[in-house]
């Protein structure tokens, strides 16, 4: 249904679904008096349930946030069938910033970001702010933090915390997914990886902290670099390995550092006869591939891409409406969770 026919949502409608006075309702949203825990619990809960509260939230936000301008590595726009992760993250932005009525302009430059160019195209077209995908170019950063617009990087890392950054929890989410498998009996496990950004250099400390939290030997598990990470770059890399003697040998597991990586892997193993999970489990990570329709369907570590989306923008308007250009940047870290389908076993 369209956002224009659906009915307007009003304090009364709070105050009847509450049960509550319309007094009482505006009392407790505006924090003007002092209600019962049980009451006020009651009158958030109709508000949510009715949608209120996220129309206000969004109403206060319209004015503080109307233009923002996009910068994304010219690498990792979506441009191959294989590149889900940027198409998902780009769409789910690019509809968030719809539903807020905010207007998307794109950075367009050279080969790499050049931050006095994404400056100025900012300030071109008047952008409230800028949201920079991926680029944690430190020198770039910096650059862009002493701009005086405000900025928010998404999906990247930020070691000198000069800017607001809204990033999926990367170790925590890789040693989720190696303790799920070392629980499951897998001991010599073997993390297919590429030489990535700092995001993915997070993937491979989760990977070794499961070991350690367990006291198991950490050579049990192996790091294994591989080209890229595009399918073609997984079943490389797994190939290399079958046609070593002892490449996999011992190796129960491959978690791989994204689902491409997995999605070529299992391509490997099914050429090499390799059963899949019942020699070898294979685990991705991302949860954009279609992995319910890999053969088998992939067990993989599923990254919430639109709720990260949701939040670069609230970042945004945060800095904006109610932090200011004076308070101290924040780094905002998303669960992700592990979704447990048919490449991946107990032994």
């Amino acid at each position: 249904m369209d956002s224009t026919d659906r009915p307007k949502v009003g304090i009364k409608d709070v105050s009847r679904e509450a049960g509550v006075a319309l007094s009482t309702v505006s009392h407790v949203l505006n924090g003007t008096a002092s209600i019962s825990p049980e009451v006020r619990s009651r009158v958030l809960e109709a508000a949510r349930r009715l949608g209120y509260l996220a129309k206000r939230q969004q109403k206060g936000s319209i004015a503080s946030l109307s233009t923002v301008y996009l910068a994304v590595p010219p690498g990792n726009v979506p441009h191959v069938d294989t590149n889900l992760f940027s198409w998902t993250l780009l769409t789910a932005l690019t509809r968030e910033c719809e539903r807020r009525g905010a207007r998307v302009v794109a950075h367009s430059g050279g080969e790499t970001l050049n931050a006095q160019e994404i400056i100025d195209g900012a300030k071109s077209v008047y952008a409230d702010g800028i949201i920079l995908v991926y680029d944690d170019n430190p020198k770039l950063l910096r650059a862009l933090a002493s701009s005086g617009i405000a900025v928010v990087l998404l999906n990247g890392e930020d070691p000198s915390m000069s800017v607001d950054t809204v990033t999926p929890g990367n170790r925590y989410a890789a040693r989720l997914a190696t303790e799920w498998l070392l629980a499951r009996g897998h001991r010599q496990i073997l993390h297919l990886t590429w030489r990535g950004r700092g995001t993915i250099t997070r993937r491979v400390d989760g990977f070794l902290d499961a070991y350690r939290e367990r006291q198991l030997p950490l050579d049990l598990g192996r790091v294994y670099i591989a080209n890229g990470y595009q399918p073609a770059d997984g079943e490389a890399a797994i190939k290399a390995l079958l046609a070593d003697k002892a490449g996999l040998e011992g190796i129960s597991a491959i978690f791989c550092a994204s689902d491409n990586l997995a999605v070529g892997a299992l391509a490997a193993l099914h050429a090499h006869g390799v059963k899949v999970p019942e020699e070898i489990s294979v685990v991705g990570f991302d949860g954009v591939a279609l992995g319910d329709l890999t053969r088998p369907p992939l067990t993989t570590v599923r990254v919430p891409l639109h709720e990260m989306a949701v939040l670069a923008l609230q970042a945004l308007e945060n800095r904006l409406s109610v932090f200011g250009p004076d308070h101290p940047p924040c780094r905002i870290e998303l669960g992700c969770k592990l979704i447990d389908r048919e490449s991946a076993t107990a032994i």
